[in-house]
Formats: structure tokens, C-alpha cells, sequence
């Protein structure tokens, strides 16, 4: 049997999925393939390199920081990004709050992050670099229209795989996961709104059409995307978790308590429902 992790995006949201991940690490939970899109898998990497409270620690330490994030980063030389790119991506990972390459290596399992190509407007799904010390594979998945840089890799033009894909649990069961556990950064009463910004990222990237159209079509594929989820739920096929509460949290939160109480949350929940989840890999 193959079991599969799927990691949400959501910027400073999904510290509530480092909590999940972290309880896992104390429960000894283990999955043969993880996927996640944005923040998912940039921090989801800290549960592979099995390093408890690592992103607990980075945002507790760096939210308040303006050289993690803050509007005077869009006006650094090279870096056209609310976040520091070199901060988050090299000092905190390389010298700060280090990841521990090593032990990212010896995870034995199959580990992707999921990217929009702003050609095609559609998903692709790269393989995590197991030694890759500037992250440009996490940096990309990472980049939120009109905040970051377009990634230009192997010939193509990207951005965050959130776009396109969400909550990819549909490529977690095409690589052959017979149980799937997905991690959701918002409440179950969320419905996502068509974007306010549309106008912004028609002129911004006027020569991605295909681009543009998916991010119109974003707030529908996603709500049907979740929908979908919780059918698959109430038939036992996925196993789902969920914060109960993510409202008042900002994508880019500086409040340390309200970061602290989210990983919190997501860190009861893994213990709450271990037993439930034991179950359910074991079906």
C-alpha cells in the first residue's frame, strides 16, 4: 500500500500544517509521497528533514523582521519580492535556523512540488532537489502573482503552483497513493473569491493569456476542488485536516501569539485523531 501527503499553500497560514506535521513526527507518521504547492512544501520540507518546531521557530523569530517580509523588499535591487529572497532563502535556511540537508536526503520516499507554467496556465509537478541550497524549485512554488519574480527555469516562465493547482490530491492518486492525507490551511466554511486583483495580473502579465485565464477561473476550481475533498471524505477515500478557525490570521501574519496558537491547533489535532488516523492508513 501507498500512502500519500498533500500539503496546502496558503503564505504564513500554513504554519497550522506545521503543527499537523510536527505532531506526526512525535507520533511516528511516515508517507511514501508528498506533495505540496507554496508555503505546503517549503515548510513541508522541515517534516521530511525531520526537524520539529523548525518553522515554528523561523516565524516566531523573523515575522516582525522586514528582511523576511515587508513592502520595502519590492524596492531591493534583484529582489522584487515582499519577502526577502535572500534572507529566507539563504540566511535563515544556511546560517540561521539551518535545514538539515542530510537528514532531507536519507527521507526515503518521493517528494514534489507543484508549479504554475505561465504559458500554458497549467500545473507541473517537479521533483524536490535534495541539495539544493538556494531553494529556487520552493522559492518558485512559492511566488504569489505580483509579489515575487517570474522563476525562469529549463526554458519555462513560473510561478506559484497555487494558480493552478491548490490542493493537488489528484496527483497524489495519479502516482498511486491508495491512502491520501490532505492538510487544508483554511476553515471548511471557506468559499475563495474571484480575484480583487484581476485587472492587476491581466496588465502584469498581459502576455500569458493562458496564465491569465486560470487565475480567472481560480475562485471556481478551487471551491470545486474542496468540494470534491469533502465527498471523498464522507466516503472514506481521503482523510482530511482541517484548522477550525483561520479567520483574523493574514497570509502575512506578524502576530507571534496568533502564529504560536495556529501551529498549536494543528499540532492538537494530529494527536487528537492519531487513533483515527492509524485506522485509516491501515484499512
Amino acid at each position: 500500500m501507498k500512502t500519500g501527503l498533500v500539503l496546502e499553500g496558503g503564505a504564513l497560514r500554513t504554519i497550522f500544517s506545521s503543527g499537523v506535521t510536527d505532531g506526526f513526527l512525535k507520533l511516528g507518521f511516515d508517507f511514501d509521497y508528498v506533495v505540496g504547492v507554496s508555503a505546503g512544501i517549503a515548510y513541508g520540507v522541515s517534516y521530511l528533514s525531520r526537524q520539529f518546531g523548525r518553522n515554528l521557530e523561523i516565524l516566531t523569530k523573523y515575522a516582525n523582521d522586514k528582511r523576511y517580509m515587508g513592502a520595502g523588499n519590492l524596492l531591493k535591487p534583484g529582489n522584487f519580492c515582499y519577502f526577502g529572497l535572500k534572507f529566507t532563502y539563504d540566511d535563515i535556511p544556511n546560517k540561521l535556523v539551518p535545514f538539515d540537508y542530510d537528514a532531507f536526503a536519507r527521507w526515503p520516499g518521493e517528494v514534489e512540488a507543484v508549479v504554475t507554467n505561465l504559458k500554458t496556465g497549467r500545473a507541473e509537478y517537479w521533483p524536490v532537489p535534495r541539495r539544493d541550497s538556494d531553494f529556487q524549485l520552493l522559492q518558485a512554488t512559492c511566488a504569489m502573482p505580483l509579489l515575487f519574480p517570474i522563476y525562469h527555469m529549463e526554458g519555462g516562465d513560473y510561478l506559484d503552483g497555487g494558480a493552478a493547482d491548490a490542493i493537488p490530491y489528484r496527483r497524489a492518486l495519479e502516482k498511486g497513493c491508495d491512502k491520501v492525507v490532505v492538510v487544508l490551511t483554511k476553515e471548511r466554511s471557506y468559499r475563495r473569491q474571484p480575484e480583487k486583483l484581476q485587472p492587476a495580473i491581466d496588465l502584469r502579465y498581459r502576455q500569458y493569456p493562458h496564465f491569465c485565464q486560470t487565475m480567472r477561473d481560480r475562485a471556481k476550481t478551487y471551491n470545486d476542488c474542496r468540494e470534491e475533498l469533502f465527498q471523498l471524505e464522507k466516503e472514506g477515500k481521503v482523510f482530511l485536516f482541517v484548522p477550525e478557525r483561520t479567520q483574523g490570521f493574514s497570509r502575512v501574519e506578524r502576530d507571534t501569539e496568533k502564529i504560536r496558537r495556529l501551529w498549536k491547533s494543528g499540532l492538537g489535532q494530529a494527536y487528537a485523531r492519531a487513533e483515527e488516523l492509524k485506522a485509516f492508513l491501515a484499512k
